[in-house]
């Protein structure tokens, strides 16, 4: 397994639609261990293919301890009064930001061997379930703040990208430290 580099925002990657999987393959197994590699080296609890600079539809999850490969995942259910709290990115470091979502979601995709799955997800999993796919689809949880909140986030990142030249967020293997762990999605 390898750690690999998080695109940060600015990326065109991040905007893009992701690419089905036709087929879930050696190489498509390899992806996924990778990104749950680099997902815990850099202390997250989801990771999107595009974070990574890919453009399949993959991503993968671990909140406490229940990890999902999700290859082809799409929210097939959504219920529940709607939740507010806060969320950050692996994309985005040191970016917060209030964002609605729904409270229970249920999720159908292909599990790491390609077997279909289904899956439903309360609270910090289901908002995870959400924020992930969203990146599938090129959205980014700054998309969900309102106009002033967005203007503030956009403001914060501004200090932070110069960190990041060329977009890219280089991590060290193994879990790290991070002041907002259970937020990183």
């Amino acid at each position: 397994m390898s750690v690999l580099s998080i695109r940060v925002l600015g990326d065109p990657v991040l905007r893009e639609v992701t690419q089905p999987v036709a087929e879930v393959t050696d190489e498509t197994r390899r992806l996924i261990d990778d990104m749950f590699e680099t997902m815990y080296a850099a202390s997250g609890i989801g990771l999107a293919a595009p974070q990574v600079g890919r453009r399949e539809r993959v991503c993968v999850v671990d909140v406490e301890g229940a990890a999902y490969a999700l290859v082809n995942p799409e929210v097939v259910h959504a219920e529940g009064p709607k939740a507010k709290a806060e969320e950050g990115c692996l994309s985005i470091p040191d970016v917060y930001g209030d964002v609605e979502r729904p409270g229970r979601v249920t999720v159908r995709a292909l599990d790491r061997d390609g077997a279909p799955i289904e899956v439903t997800g309360e609270g910090l999993l289901g908002r995870c379930f959400q924020h992930e796919i969203d990146h599938l689809h090129g959205k980014l949880f700054i998309d969900y703040l309102s106009f002033l909140k967005r203007r503030s986030a956009l403001a914060k990142w501004e200090e932070e990208k110069e960190q990041y030249p060329g977009f890219i967020r280089i991590l060290k293997p193994g879990r790290s430290a991070s002041e907002h762990p259970e937020e990183e999605l």
